[in-house]
């Protein structure tokens, strides 16, 4: 299946993409800001009924397989997919 990249027209992408990260790289407690999901359609579209798109600031709870974000008050649990990119500007705490 080919693979599409899935965003909002409106959003403007950051000028340089070095930045992010594969979400699978935030460390539990860390935080970030969701910038692109690449994968399937239907997958990405899922996920976005979720709450899980373009602009939304998540917070990693526990990291692995299945990986567990905070969202919008709520938790969801993820399992890895290899055909699922979500790439995530790292949000770093004020010191």
């Amino acid at each position: 299946m080919p693979l599409s990249q899935v965003a909002p027209a409106t959003a403007t992408p950051p000028a340089d993409y070095a930045h992010l990260v594969p979400l699978r790289r935030l460390p539990a407690g860390q935080s970030g800001v969701v910038v692109r999901m690449v994968g399937r359609a239907e997958d990405v579209h899922r996920l976005e009924e979720f709450g899980l798109c373009h602009g939304t600031r998540i917070e990693v709870f526990r990291q692995g397989n299945p990986c567990i974000l905070r969202l919008a008050g709520g938790k969801v649990c993820l399992r890895a997919d290899r055909s699922l990119k979500i790439l995530v500007a790292p949000v770093h705490a004020a010191p």
